[in-house]
């Protein structure tokens, strides 16, 4: 019944027995259960493990079963600090799935392949860019890890969105969830909405990318300098991948006109990035850059959730996060 806990059917039954006759030493826990006495020991061994059974205070060489009020939260504290892990992992793997198709264009750093085209330089780029979006028929799908945008950037790119938008193009874009505190990119974001295209932001996005009907993706040489070098993927299974990456940070974003909604504890999604990243040991400069933000607002942010948690360090931090169950959501 509990084996979802880290118990097998024999731990639980000895944790049972032992919580029923405290007095009960390994051979009387064996013969109620028809066990052997090494079993029971296995058994002992994997509930010491677990924290749900402990040396008596009476007499140091025999074991207590923990109350299951007190074992329980126990167990339950680990199993969200292990969700809390599996998902930094799967985070972190979505990250380099991506990032490994960018790192690919390294093999070959001046011939494109069938399906990757490699362009070398920001105006390639700017001038690729362009040919696709001025082509595209059917919907445009964006991922845009620049944080605020500029005023003559957002300027430039209107004619084109609304030329797009005019002709019935689906546009998606989502953005960092900084852009929620710089006001002409909100104002360019309503705008954008009100001529029917989508915006959402996440905390965190693992590269610049756009998709142009499902058919062709544009992402960058590295996240360090995204006008270095950028790559034109054409391959179907390139292009469905990173479709499947699109949709799955789109499930999970928020649109942009929501304000900032917040969890159970009481935190906003970019919070909640940066217990993440707090937790996987991240610096303040690498926080800043993965939410978008400056390294003073990184730290504002960390500090924050240090003194809500009473923590007196970051490890401390992660630490607290995951018993109170703050690391359980996916960021």
């Amino acid at each position: 019944m509990l084996i979802e806990l880290g118990l097998n059917s024999t731990a639980e039954a000895v944790y049972r027995i032992m919580l029923a006759h405290p007095q009960h030493g390994v051979g009387a826990i064996a013969e109620d259960l028809d066990l052997t006495e090494e079993q029971v020991r296995h058994a002992l061994a994997r509930l010491s493990e677990l924290t749900l059974v402990r040396p008596s205070y009476e007499s140091r060489d025999q074991l207590r079963a923990v109350p299951p009020a007190l074992g329980m939260e126990v167990l339950m504290a680990r199993q969200q600090a292990e969700l809390a892990a599996h998902q930094q992992r799967l985070e972190a793997s979505r990250e380099a799935a991506a990032r490994l198709i960018a790192d690919y264009a390294t093999l070959t750093p001046t011939v494109s392949g069938p399906g990757v085209e490699q362009l070398i330089g920001l105006d390639r780029i700017r001038d690729r860019l362009a040919t696709l979006t001025r082509d595209v028929r059917e919907e445009l799908l964006g991922l845009n890890t620049d944080g605020a945008q500029t005023v003559d950037a957002m300027e430039a790119s209107r004619p084109l969105d609304r030329e797009l938008l005019d002709r019935g193009v689906r546009m998606r874009t989502v953005y960092l969830d900084s852009v929620r505190n710089d006001e002409p990119t909100l104002a360019y974001a309503d705008w954008l909405t009100t001529r029917g295209a989508q915006v959402r932001t996440a905390p965190m996005l693992p590269t610049r990318m756009i998709v142009v009907d499902r058919k062709t993706a544009v992402i960058p040489l590295t996240s360090k300098d995204t006008g270095a070098g950028a790559m034109v993927l054409t391959s179907d299974g390139l292009v469905t991948a990173l479709c499947a990456l699109f949709e799955t940070i789109w499930a999970t974003a928020q649109p942009l006109g929501s304000g900032s909604a917040t969890d159970e504890h009481g935190l906003t999604l970019q919070q909640n990035a940066t217990l993440q990243l707090l937790a996987a040991g991240h610096t303040d400069d690498a926080i800043a850059k993965r939410l978008g933000v400056s390294s003073r607002t990184a730290r504002r942010i960390a500090t924050d959730l240090m003194e809500r948690l009473g923590a007196r360090s970051r490890f401390e931090a992660g630490a607290r996060a995951a018993e109170q169950g703050w690391l359980a959501r996916t960021a």
